[in-house]
């Protein structure tokens, strides 16, 4: 037991909570949501003597298969990269690894806001522990696409267009040409284009492009949907494609507008239409004290009163959520659309357990499952939004979305239904309220999907691949089948377009068109908004009604491809086609052989160390759970517990089939760690690793993640990066 097990406690029944945890939930939250604290209490302890022991028995099976599989491979070694895979299918049945998939179902989830149900769009995912982080995310429904094209890379610093200290009138002049040519594209006129435009106005509820002296509209006129200001001279046109706005907005007194014919300043684009506020991978929280900094953002976000101070530019800035934005109809009434994103909140999984409750369930004092304790203490902090009491609304349907990563297969989701239910009998909601994200990104979830689904049918609202964990847990589960391919060959690999086709059409067999989002992973690039704008298209065109971005700026830049591609349209064309090949899916991604040259494995590993020890220092050393880490080519990229796990888990394995030698292993991670140190250095509150290994925990923890990294549950990195942290913070 932790460190932090000792700190002062209120003993509730068979719950000693810390103090910083009880004096929230009792003092800022209670009184707020009208919940009566024995009664709350009480129930909180009788749903933890009943799930607890369910929950380790999960756990145990997770092992005993995972103890299976290690010795068929053993028994079974491949040959060539090659294993006996009718027989190893017929073992994965036996062992009820793969199970057998019962009759047709449709999803029936009901109370579902349109942004989930009908709106194809982009989804931001932001560590909700960091209020601005978690405002700026909330903001980012709407954003601008002349500030979002100006400052990456989507236009090019070729022929004068320079991105300079101060605004360059050339580089604007390619932004208002690229933003043109989209507003051209999915707004078309009937004749001539945005570049001749002069002005707009609303005449007998139609749109009027003034060209010169004359005048055109739209090729399809039902995409004018509201206008702000006066219909003859509007500041705001409002158009509509593919249930997704932009708003061209006109002040020709605007430093932009006035050297436009028609006075556009900037074309506003309906961006981030959902976003996760993360308490899982993207934040670390390993506390009661960083517990709460979770919990107080998403209630402040539930309440719509979050707001957060800071300097920026010398100057004292307040950030808080928007409101909503007002239009006029074409008819001339009144059209309000969200001003922010709607929100889901990411929960931990069925393994972590903290210090911020102990239990006792018979076995003596123990900390908390750290998943049931999310699902009793986030749904109370949502309670005021559930039942319209919030300044500004989250759902407008009545219902909180949970997304729950990290399980394994259909007993677990059921798992967590039955502690969804025991929530809602908790805080008096009625049945489904709260509705659950399926994270579709262990190997044995992916291969019981069907069932998996089956078992939250009627709460269901999502569900996604996830490259990186699902690669992670593909190289755990398989780390005695033999060496795995490179890192950089995985998405090469047969059974990675299988898996990620396959989650597309499970969840077409199953309803979810209507209900659900049917999601795909991260662009972990930031700085790469031209390589993402020239690939992410492939997502909707996959049948994906939402993706991963990691900025607002990137969710503004992804949206244009909602407007290219009609999803719904997609998947409607999708529902005919084969289900992708199970056999596929579980073809092991194994090198045939490993004459790599020495350089060849050195890169590999330089590579695998380097994102290790760079994610990992600011991790347990800052508290900084997803950031922008540079890689060994120093390119920026977006790092959380999920690429973590895949660079441990692939050292891991070629240690352990004699690929690479610990001593090779242990140099390449102090050589890297320099390297680390050295693109920290401007950082003020960065603390060394090189200087003093043998005493820096972010060191003896990334080292772990690797030598220890065939214990690892699943090969999650969470145990080891917690334990250090704690260690780290209580000074042990």
């Amino acid at each position: 037991m932790s460190q932090a097990s000792h700190a002062n406690r209120i003993q509730k029944g068979i719950l000693a909570i810390d103090q910083q945890m009880y004096d929230f939930i009792e003092n800022e939250v209670l009184p707020k949501v009208g919940i009566d604290s024995g009664r709350y209490w009480s129930g909180f302890e009788k749903v933890i003597k009943d799930f607890t022991p369910r929950n380790k028995k999960l756990l145990a099976i997770r092992d005993e298969m995972q103890a299976k599989i290690d010795q068929w491979h053993l028994d079974h070694p491949a040959k060539e990269g090659m294993i006996d895979y009718p027989a190893y299918k017929q073992f994965l049945k036996d062992i009820g690894y793969l199970l057998p998939e019962g009759d047709d179902f449709k999803v029936t989830t009901q109370n579902v806001d349109d942004e989930i149900a009908h709106i194809a769009g982009p989804q931001l995912v932001v560590p909700v522990r960091n209020a601005r982080y978690a405002l700026n995310a909330t903001n980012a429904r709407w954003g601008s696409l002349y500030d979002a094209l100006y400052g990456t890379d989507v236009i090019s610093e070729d022929n004068g267009q320079e991105a300079t200290g101060g605004y360059n009138p050339t580089r604007g002049a390619a932004v208002v040409a690229y933003a043109k040519e989209f507003l051209d594209d999915n707004f078309a006129l009937a004749s001539g284009s945005y570049t001749d435009a002069t002005g707009f106005k609303v005449v007998d509820g139609k749109l009027e492009i003034v060209q010169g002296d004359n005048s055109t509209q739209l090729q399809n006129t039902e995409k004018f949907v509201g206008y702000v200001g006066d219909a003859q001279s509007p500041s705001g046109v409002l158009l509509k494609n593919n249930n997704l706005h932009a708003e061209i907005q006109i002040d020709s007194n605007h430093p932009v507008g006035k050297d436009d014919p028609a006075g556009i300043k900037d074309i506003l684009l309906e961006s981030a239409v959902t976003a996760i506020q993360d308490g899982e991978d993207s934040v670390a929280a390993v506390d009661a004290a960083e517990k709460v900094e979770v919990y107080r953002n998403w209630f402040g976000l539930m309440n719509g009163d979050l707001q957060e101070t800071f300097e920026k530019g010398g100057k004292t800035r307040t950030r808080k959520q928007n409101p909503d934005r007002e239009y006029t109809t074409p008819e001339g009434g009144k059209l309000i659309l969200p001003g922010r994103s709607l929100l889901l909140m990411r929960n931990v999984g069925h393994l972590m357990q903290n210090p911020a409750i102990l239990v006792d369930v018979g076995e003596g004092q123990e900390e908390i499952f750290e998943g049931i304790m999310d699902a009793l203490i986030t749904p109370l902090l949502s309670l005021n939004d559930l039942k319209g009491k919030s300044e500004l609304s989250n759902s407008r349907k009545g219902s909180m979305y949970i997304v729950k990563p990290k399980m394994h297969g259909p007993d677990e989701v059921k798992f967590a239904n039955d502690l969804f239910n025991a929530s809602e009998d908790l805080l008096g909601l009625e049945r489904n309220t709260l509705k659950i994200g399926i994270m579709d990104e262990e190997r044995r979830m992916t291969v019981n999907l069907k069932e998996a689904i089956r078992q939250a049918k009627e709460r269901v609202i999502f569900i996604n691949t996830g490259f990186l964990d699902r690669t992670g847990d593909e190289m755990h589960t398989s780390m005695n089948a033999g060496a795995f391919v490179p890192k950089g060959e995985m998405k090469s690999q047969a059974w990675l377009p299988a898996y990620e086709q396959w989650n597309v059409d499970i969840g077409l067999e199953t309803g979810l068109q209507g209900h659900a989002q049917i999601g795909k992973g991260m662009w972990a690039k930031p700085d790469e908004m031209k390589e993402m704008m020239d690939t992410k298209a492939a997502h909707p065109k996959a049948g994906a009604n939402t993706a991963w971005v990691p900025s607002p700026t990137g969710a503004t830049l992804h949206s244009m491809h909602y407007h290219q591609v009609s999803v719904p349209d997609v998947q409607n064309e999708l529902k005919s086609r084969q289900r992708a090949s199970l056999d596929d899916i579980l073809t092991i991604p194994l090198a045939k052989d490993t004459n790599w040259t020495e350089e060849e494995k050195q890169q590999e590993l330089e590579n695998n160390a380097q994102g290790i020890l760079g994610y990992v220092v600011r991790w347990v050393n800052q508290g900084v759970g997803c950031s922008k880490v540079p890689d060994i080519d120093d390119v920026g990229l977006m790092e959380d517990r999920a690429t973590l796990r895949i660079s441990s888990q692939h050292i891991t394995n070629w240690l352990y089939h004699n690929v690479v030698s610990e001593e090779q292993v242990m140099e390449a991670m102090k050589r890297m760690a320099k390297v680390v140190d050295e693109q920290n250095a401007d950082d003020p509150d960065y603390q060394p690793m090189s200087t003093d290994f043998e005493h820096s925990y972010a060191f003896k923890a990334a080292c772990d993640l690797v030598f220890k990294g065939r214990e690892q549950p699943s090969g999650y990195t969470e145990p080891l990066l917690h334990q250090a942290r704690l260690d780290l913070k209580a000074g042990v």
